[in-house]
This record gives C-alpha cells, structure tokens and sequence, in this order.
C-alpha cells in the first residue's frame, strides 16, 4: 500500500491528535524539524504506557532505532512485559519485535526519515479471541538539523466489538497477520501559526 499524502485530520484516536497538535507547535518553533526539547504535550504522563521513544542511528535504508522508552501496556501488546523493564530499552527495535514483524513496519519508521513528517497507520489485528482490532501508530519526527535524530511514536488499540486481549496482540507469534487499512504521511494542510493550538483543540486553519 502507498503512503497517502494527507492533513492532521486523518488521526482518529482523541490523545494522539493532541500529541500531533504539540508537535506542531513545537514544529512552529523550529523547521525543518522540531526540537525534542521543545515537544511539550499535556498530561503525557498519562500516556506514556502507549509510547515508545527511539534514537536514529544511520540513516535510510540502514538507519536503526535505539529504543530509549518503552511503555508498560506495549511490553504487553509485543509479548515482552517478562522481559526486565531495565532490559526493554537500549536494544534496537528490530531486535525486541523480530524480523517477520520488522518487516511489517519498518517501512513507517524509514518513510517518516525520508519525509521528516509525521506518519500514521491503521491496521487490522486479531485478539486471541478472534476478535477484530484496529491498531493506530503515530510517528513523530524529532531533530537539531535536517535529519530525524529521534522518533516518538503513539500506538492504541480499540475494538468496535468492545473488550479485547492485548496480550501478545502483536507478538512474534500473534494470532493473525495485521491487514493495513490506512497509511499516511501527514504533510498537507499544517496551519501557519500552530504555537496557538492547545493541545484538546482540532486543527482547523488551512493553507
């Protein structure tokens, strides 16, 4: 599936369209690329669980990501919460997820290196019940220069067939293949003043 180009509205999930909305106003600050030091968003104590930090090491095809924070609901949803929580950073991600599900994603990780913009997918996964679930992943682009130095990235699940088993969700051996439904890279449409957003406000000024 190609990457569409596309505007912040194509984020579905309320909490990850306030970490993009203070991505934004720290991308007002400084362009090409915002400053990790000036990525502020609200009440993200309370979302740490679904996020993950990385530092980009390389670049293009051969970059890898250094994992620096792993939250505790994604140790479970990857099959990993046994792992030590001192143990789960400082590995590099394509060795925590494997190589079947690098493969998956990995291309999310390099298109958001190549464009210097956020990316967002959605993919369709299945509990250990059978029980369908869509799986939301937000990448957001830091960096000091014109490269992406580090990533931060947001992944929630929901089910329209209400509860479901996070465990292993997406685990080396998950109970089914993710379909993607949705893959974008958020270029379009970025408002002109976004220091002005507070983070529980929709983007609505066009260019």
């Amino acid at each position: 599936m190609e990457f569409e180009s596309t505007n912040p509205s194509v984020v579905r999930s309320i909490k990850q369209r306030e970490l993009l909305n203070a991505w934004l106003r720290a991308y007002g600050k400084r362009r090409p690329l915002p400053a990790i030091g000036d990525y502020q968003p609200d009440q993200i104590a309370d979302e740490r669980s679904d996020m993950m930090g990385f530092d980009v090491e390389g670049d293009g095809d051969s970059a890898r990501f250094l994992i620096t924070q792993e939250g505790a609901r994604l140790a479970t949803t990857y099959g990993s919460e046994h792992i030590d929580p001192d143990k789960r950073t400082n590995r590099y991600l394509d060795d925590a997820i494997g190589p079947v599900r690098y493969a998956y994603v990995v291309t999310l990780y390099r298109e958001c290196l190549k464009r210097k913009r956020p990316t967002y997918s959605i993919s369709m996964v299945q509990d250990a019940d059978g029980k369908d679930v869509l799986y939301e992943r937000l990448l957001l682009p830091f960096g000091s220069a014109d490269d992406v130095e580090q990533i931060i990235g947001s992944y929630k699940a929901i089910s329209i067939e209400g509860g479901f088993k996070i465990r292993n969700l997406l685990g080396i051996r998950p109970k089914a293949v993710p379909v993607i439904m949705v893959r974008a890279i958020i270029d379009r449409d970025i408002v002109r003043n976004p220091t002005h957003i507070r983070a529980s406000e929709d983007i609505i000024e066009l260019n």
